[in-house]
């Protein structure tokens, strides 16, 4: 029985450094049919996403901003109970070989002696007393240094990737609007005879896609740190990149179309990676971003900001470039919960620099346009 525990117990402790090693350290995507950290937050994301739709509407998107840090915390506690637990069962399969002082050692006993050598507290009540006990005291000893140095290079590496993130969303805003759509970002560069504003803005969001898509991957975890504003997040973010670059690829004369088609295949890269990380479900049927009244509105919005199509199958043209990266971001979007941008501003509601405490600072924000460059 002891030999058995103790083997279980082996086992355990490699699984979870294992685990460990591929989620923190290996920057790298990791595919296996079983995975402690895949599972564990399939189920405490769907967990948390029933639960939280019981709640009332006001609540949700703030407890929702909740399980990317707060599941991270859990994922960091569930490794170092896990590693306890797998020491305990290797003392106790040595034979419990520890002394105590007035009281007989059993599972419980092991149990504490491992808490103890994890945390590096050595209170010396029970000590190890087999050449064998010594050397898993000494091993577990040393994973619970290692375990706290790799959490205090962990976070910084997570939160500085988040921020990095933020702060191209929040660029987005004064470009795009709040939400952003790219029948936004068009009527706004409008100004833009010689598109070498917009073609920089393409390429600075072509290496964005591709810091998200790196970051991501490594990890997964961001993906579910949302944005400071509600109307705000990285999904919007790059589907509006993604429907920017399609709209220059199907026939504005003259306007970047390398940097769009450049653009448009490392967003389209990052959206179809994640969706296959992140576990979204593949959506059933086909939702319509762009109907043919919303396809309508969009001509106008655009004709409005001085531009036409060039070519006069550009409708459809839209259409093949659109299915190869909408059904992705539907997926993701229902996953994650985060709403997807429209093609055009759907209300005349201020952005979110515009914001501000007094009526009288936000009346005069609403008549003031931002240079594009």
């Amino acid at each position: 029985m002891r030999l058995l525990v103790g083997g279980l117990g082996l086992l355990l402790l490699l699984l979870v450094l294992r685990d460990a090693f591929e989620t923190v350290i290996l920057p790298r995507r990791v595919q296996r049919k079983f995975r402690p950290t895949s599972l564990f937050y399939r189920i405490s994301w769907r967990a948390w996403r029933a639960t939280i739709r019981l709640l009332p509407l006001s609540f949700r998107e703030s407890l929702l901003g909740w399980f990317g840090p707060f599941s991270l915390l859990v994922l960091l506690a569930l490794w170092a109970a896990s590693i306890i637990l797998a020491f305990a069962a290797l003392h106790w399969g040595a034979g419990s070989a520890v002394l105590l002082e007035g009281a007989r050692s059993d599972f419980l006993t092991d149990w504490y002696l491992s808490g103890t050598t994890f945390f590096t507290l050595g209170l010396g009540d029970v000590v190890p007393r087999s050449a064998l006990a010594r050397l898993l005291t000494v091993t577990e000893a040393g994973l619970g240094f290692a375990f706290l140095a790799i959490i205090i290079g962990y976070l910084p590496v997570i939160y500085q990737a988040f921020s990095r993130r933020e702060i191209a969303i929040s660029l987005l805003d004064a470009r795009a609007g709040s939400p952003p759509s790219a029948g936004e970002l068009f009527a706004r560069y409008q100004g833009d005879a010689e598109q070498q504003d917009l073609t920089r803005l393409l390429a600075d969001w072509e290496r964005w896609s591709a810091e998200v898509l790196e970051s991501h991957l490594s990890y997964p975890v961001l993906a579910y740190f949302r944005s400071q504003h509600s109307n705000q997040s990285w999904l919007a973010a790059l589907t509006t990149v993604l429907d920017s670059s399609a709209l220059v690829q199907v026939g504005f004369d003259g306007w970047c179309l390398r940097q769009a088609h450049l653009t448009f295949a490392m967003a389209r890269h990052a959206m179809v990676d994640l969706a296959q990380v992140l576990n979204a479900p593949r959506p059933e049927g086909r939702e319509e971003r762009l109907g043919d009244a919303g396809y309508q509105e969009l001509l106008r919005t655009l004709g409005a900001a001085g531009m036409r199509f060039a070519a006069p199958d550009a409708g459809s043209r839209l259409a093949e470039l659109r299915g190869l990266y909408e059904p992705y971001a539907i997926a993701l979007s229902r996953h994650l919960v985060l709403p997807l941008p429209a093609w055009t501003r759907q209300s005349d509601r201020h952005d979110n620099w515009q914001a501000a405490p007094w009526k009288t600072t936000v009346q005069d924000l609403e008549h003031f346009e931002p240079p594009v460059s």
